[in-house]
């Protein structure tokens, strides 16, 4: 497994994560067994870093991961926790809590689903519009001093808040939407990250699915699945931006390999800085997300995936309108 440090001050972890959300029903039903078997072949395969949200599934996440870690596993894992987000019995989104006591609050109960002593690395899901960065941040930097936490990440937020927190405490990582239909953090954001020396891990990489290449329009209509509500899978859009991953096919084809690796190993070839996150649900998808390691792009080949996909080609926003207006990366 290749590694890369994450930011200069943070660990050294695998150069391809393993994003758990789609385990805990985001996406629609999800396997337990495949799901405790696909973190189990991550592990063996060298993956270190796993990323999880203690609002994943209700807590469901956080435990299935406890679950597939317990006992040695433990210490092949680099666990990446983001808190915050708040959300009713019905499943609902209600706002963000980002305050000090909010912050040890949800560390506390994060450790006892995981089963662990300490998270390695902490972060807000997003920025509490209520509550100072500098406060949400100081909050984990005591649980830092206290040996609860090892490192600070950061996500979804913009330059002037990356600014503000790496003030109060080193931040290793921002943990960011980035593929080749999400790019609007490389004019600001991603300048900042390098001055300040703050890595990236990026989710979203095959933007859920949709430019995978394993697409069509009749998923993701499963009950609990979000995308139904994604403005980038709905109307013309989505036949838009299918048209996309036909035009990568060609590439894919080229390079002897499927349209998910071009599109992750696109991501990858950003940066030695940049971690892409992957969803795989299942050992099928991971086997084929890690061959996206062994894909080498030169810079002829960039040039025809930039040519086949555009910057800013995709139809519709990464998310609906009312959850972009919370975002602080998107202001």
């Amino acid at each position: 497994m290749q590694t890369r440090q994450l930011g200069k001050t943070g660990p050294v972890v695998s150069a391809l994560g393993l994003g758990a959300m789609g385990m805990s029903g985001m996406y629609g039903p999800s396997d337990r067994a495949e799901s405790l078997a696909t973190i189990d072949a991550a592990l063996e395969a060298g993956i270190t870093l796993i990323d999880t949200g203690d609002f994943y599934g209700m807590g469901h996440n956080e435990m299935l991961i406890g679950e597939a870690l317990k006992g040695h596993k433990r210490d092949q894992a680099i666990l990446s926790v983001k808190f915050g987000a708040q959300r009713d019995p019905a499943g609902g989104w209600i706002g963000f809590d980002g305050r000090p006591a909010a912050v040890k609050t949800s560390l506390a109960y994060t450790l006892q689903r995981l089963g662990v002593d300490h998270v390695d690395i902490y972060r807000p899901a997003r920025l509490d519009p209520d509550v100072p960065i500098e406060d949400t941040v100081g909050a984990i930097a005591d649980l830092v001093k206290a040996g609860y936490v090892r490192h600070i990440g950061l996500s979804e937020v913009g330059a002037e808040t990356i600014r503000k927190a790496a003030a109060v405490h080193p931040i290793v990582d921002l943990q960011i939407e980035y593929s080749l239909i999400s790019r609007s953090l490389e004019d600001k954001i991603l300048p900042v990250l390098r001055e300040l020396g703050i890595g990236m891990t990026a989710y979203g990489v095959l933007s859920r699915g949709l430019i995978s290449g394993h697409w069509d329009r009749n998923q993701g209509q499963e009950k609990g699945d979000f995308r139904a509500f994604s403005p980038r899978f709905q109307g013309d859009n989505v036949d838009r931006n299918l048209a996309l991953v036909e035009a990568l096919r060609t590439i894919a084809e080229a390079k002897g390999a499927s349209i998910a690796q071009i599109a992750i190993a696109w991501v990858a070839a950003q940066g030695d800085d940049i971690i892409p996150l992957v969803g795989a649900r299942t050992r099928t998808r991971l086997t084929e997300s890690l061959g996206a390691l062994h894909v080498a792009l030169s810079a002829d080949d960039l040039a025809a995936i930039e040519r086949a996909v555009p910057r800013d080609a995709a139809a519709g926003t990464r998310y609906a309108e009312a959850q972009m207006a919370h975002l602080d990366s998107e202001r």
